[in-house]
């Protein structure tokens, strides 16, 4: 069974990496989607229940006895759900997330966790009418059902409101002759050795492909790909031109910020230090100051009332301030409850009104502030008076007011940290424990559920250190602004 419906669908973003996933895995780069896979995992287990009650064809390494027990199930009933219905046609290999039989018709229902219609959605469902068309079952329906962001749950989990159905079935039949054309395509080039190709946006979308590396490996070490924050098709137009290397790119016509980065990484440029506007922007901060960084987490699909899909969900923050000294506070809440009441307001009680806070990214902070204040209207007053007393100590970083070769291009905390304290065992993440990123804070958060004794103390334990470092560096970087700007 050669192509599966993602394989299928990873072929007609690019030939190359199926050629490549059988030629040379070993050339295969990790992407960190486990989460993806895990909200998609989650998802799926409750769309099955969309329709009411059903049999789920069970996962086997063998997949003919998938698709032998599907046909059992088909045989047996003359109307009913089945998850997971498997089918091969011609080595077209498929799993149905659910399939609909009533009498003698089938409708298709491919899940996704996205919160929007999307091409790559139907080329996959696409694909599954190939193959069950050409077996001979009369397919009267494909559809697509994705998350509905705007709904909010108040009660028992509305299934039918929770989920978007969108009707595809025009365009499932309308790329019938492509689909059979792409099949051939993709089957005539991996029978073939390795074929070149250039780079394009098919490297980059619908899906981060993860032999980018391999295929730019004849680029310089240093190329256009490397700068960070250029949007991906100004990179591809400038790659072009023929300007990727950094050599080129030093008289090309690009942004002055990006241009920095190229002459830094070329001629080893001293540290650049706006002295005059890191002063002017010291000057707009006041004391008692406050350093804020919360973590937060998702619900693709919401346990609580209140809460969207994907709305994000404050479950911990870590305040440090300095007055006379430098003092440290922290929350973390309960994992399996909603965090959001008991954090907002030890919040207020954290921070006082109308003195300053500093955040890294202060988007993000005054966005789950903002989402606080409309949810708790008795709180609103104070969490609004936190939001507007918020400054961005990324704004000098941002703006490449201080920069340094080692930022590479970035304004990231996790890349100006390490390029501002290079030897400091204790400012780096890396020597964390368990819990070095935003991502696995996340994730440990959840993990946190049904967890007791040591190792509930020990996850947590990590969690607080991590979240505290998040703020413990932005005062370093506040430290160390207020130190260049002293020095003659």
């Amino acid at each position: 069974m050669n192509l599966s419906k993602s394989s299928y669908c990873r072929g007609l973003q690019c030939k190359k990496i199926l050629w490549l996933e059988k030629h040379k895995p070993e050339e295969k780069e990790e992407i960190n989607n486990e989460s993806i896979m895990e909200t998609g995992n989650a998802i799926h287990e409750v769309a099955r229940y969309l329709f009411g009650s059903h049999i789920n064809i069970e996962y086997r390494e063998n997949l003919s006895q998938m698709i032998e027990d599907t046909m059992n199930t088909i045989d047996s009933y003359k109307d009913i759900i089945i998850t997971e219905a498997s089918f091969t046609y011609k080595n077209n290999f498929c799993s149905v997330d659910i399939l609909k039989k009533n009498n003698n018709s089938y409708e298709i229902y491919e899940v996704k966790s996205s919160t929007k219609l999307k091409d790559i959605y139907i080329n996959d469902a696409s694909y599954q009418y190939y193959v069950l068309t050409k077996l001979g079952l009369k397919v009267t329906k494909v559809c697509i059902v994705h998350i509905n962001r705007d709904y909010v749950r108040n009660g028992d989990l509305d299934l039918d409101q929770l989920f978007k159905i969108r009707d595809i079935t025009k365009e499932a039949k309308d790329l019938q002759n492509d689909v059979e054309k792409n099949i051939k395509e993709i089957n005539n080039y991996l029978e073939k050795g390795e074929q070149p190709k250039d780079i394009d946006e098919n490297c980059f979308e619908p899906y981060a492909c993860p032999f980018f590396k391999y295929c730019t490996r004849h680029l310089p070490e240093k190329n256009i790909f490397d700068i960070a924050g250029m949007q991906t098709r100004t990179k591809l137009k400038l790659y072009r031109e023929g300007l990727y290397d950094y050599k080129d790119l030093v008289n090309a016509d690009i942004n002055e910020n990006y241009k920095k980065v190229v002459e830094y990484e070329l001629y080893n440029k001293e540290d650049y230090i706006d002295k005059e506007s890191l002063k002017e922007f010291l000057d707009t901060l006041t004391y008692p100051l406050y350093f804020l960084d919360f973590e937060t987490y998702q619900q693709p699909i919401p346990l609580y009332d209140n809460i969207s899909p994907y709305k994000r969900i404050p479950f911990q923050y870590s305040l440090h301030y300095i007055d006379s000294e430098l003092k440290h506070k922290e929350f973390l809440a309960e994992a399996g409850t909603d965090p959001r009441r008991a954090l907002a307001e030890q919040l207020v009680k954290d921070i006082p009104k109308n003195v300053t806070t500093l955040a890294y990214n202060m988007t993000f902070e005054k966005g789950v502030i903002e989402e606080l204040a409309e949810l708790y209207p008795d709180l609103s007053e104070h969490l609004l008076n936190i939001r507007d007393n918020i400054k961005d100590l990324m704004v000098p970083f941002q703006q490449k007011k201080y920069y340094t070769k080692d930022m590479h291009g970035s304004y990231s905390i996790k890349y100006v940290l390490p390029a501002l304290f290079p030897d400091d065992p204790s400012l780096n993440y890396k020597n964390l424990d368990l819990v070095h990123n935003g991502v696995e804070a996340m994730s440990s958060f959840e993990d946190l559920i049904g967890k007791t004794g040591k190792e509930k103390e020990y996850i947590r334990e990590r969690l607080l250190r991590y979240c505290e470092l998040d703020t413990y560096a932005m005062v370093k970087i506040y430290e160390k602004i207020k130190e260049v700007v002293k020095e003659k």
